[in-house]
C-alpha cells in the first residue's frame, strides 16, 4: 500500500493504523492534517516537561495536553507537540520537492549539539529533521515553513553540518539517510524527537513517545496553525 492509496482523512488514518493496516511513516498520509509528537508521562514529571516545552518552543511546539485517566493509569499525562510533517504539503504546494517522500523513507533526523533550555529535571540537546533542499528553493523554503510556528516554523540551520555538532549525514540518529545532490543545502528544522534525547540524557523513571516518523495524525487542519 503506497502512502497515495493509505488515507485522505485524519479518520481513516487512524482507523488504518489502530487496526495494523499501516505500520510505516506518516509523511504525506491525510495531507493537510496536523500531524504531532506525542510524550506522555506521569503527573509528577508534567509541570517541569511543560516548562520545558515552553522554554524550547522550537524543537517542542506544545499542541495540546491532555489527561489519559479515563484510559489508562490515573497519573499519565500526554503532550502533542507539533510536527514538521505538518508544513510539508505547503512546501510540495511551493514547488519543494521532498526527497524522502519521494523515496518512501523516513526523514532524516540528528542529535546535535545545540542546548536545549534546561527546566526541572528535563535538559538535553535539540534533535533536527534534515531536508536536501535546492539552493535556489532555500529562500523560498524559509518563507514557506515560517508560517507555522506552531510545528517548528523556519529552519534552525542552513549549510555545513559540523556547525551543530553533526559528524556524517550518511548516519542520522533517528530516521533514514537521503542524498544531497550538488546543487543542493541541507537544511535543519527544530524536531519534535527531541524529548526522546532529553529522555536518553536525563532519564525519567517512565516515560512514552511515538516511534520517530510515525505521528498522531489529528482532525486539525495545517492552515488552522498557519500565520500571515
Amino acid at each position: 500500500m503506497t502512502v497515495q492509496s493509505f488515507a485522505s482523512t485524519a479518520e481513516e488514518a487512524r482507523h488504518r493504523i489502530r487496526t495494523n493496516q499501516w505500520r510505516g511513516v506518516t509523511s504525506g498520509v491525510a495531507p493537510g492534517h496536523v500531524q504531532a509528537n506525542l510524550a506522555i508521562l506521569p503527573r509528577d514529571l508534567a509541570f517541569d516537561f511543560l516548562l520545558f516545552c515552553q522554554r524550547n518552543p522550537k524543537p517542542c511546539p506544545l499542541l495540546e495536553v491532555d489527561t489519559l485517566e479515563d484510559y489508562w493509569q490515573d497519573d499519565l499525562v500526554s503532550f502533542l507537540l507539533g510536527c514538521s510533517f505538518s508544513f510539508e504539503q505547503a512546501m510540495i504546494d511551493a514547488g519543494i520537492p521532498l526527497r524522502h517522500q519521494e523515496q518512501g523513507k523516513n526523514v532524516a533526523m540528528y542529535i546535535t549539539n545545540v542546548a536545549t533550555a534546561p527546566a526541572g529535571v528535563f535538559s538535553g540537546p535539540m534533535v533536527v529533521s534534515m531536508r536536501p533542499i535546492k539552493r535556489d528553493q532555500v529562500v523560498r523554503a524559509v518563507q514557506v515553513t515560517s508560517r507555522f510556528p506552531a510545528t517548528h516554523g523556519a529552519p534552525v540551520h542552513i549549510g555545513s553540518p559540523r556547525d551543530i555538532g553533526i559528524r556524517d549525514l550518511d548516519l542520522p540518529d533517528f530516521g533514514e539517510m537521503v542524498e544531497i545532490k550538488p546543487d543542493e543545502e541541507p537544511v535543519f528544522w527544530a524536531c519534535g524527537v527531541t524529548p526522546q534525547a532529553v529522555a536518553l540524557s536525563c532519564k525519567p523513571p517512565l516515560m512514552f513517545t511515538h516511534a520517530p516518523g510515525r505521528m498522531f495524525i489529528t482532525d486539525h487542519r495545517d492552515a488552522d496553525y498557519a500565520v500571515l
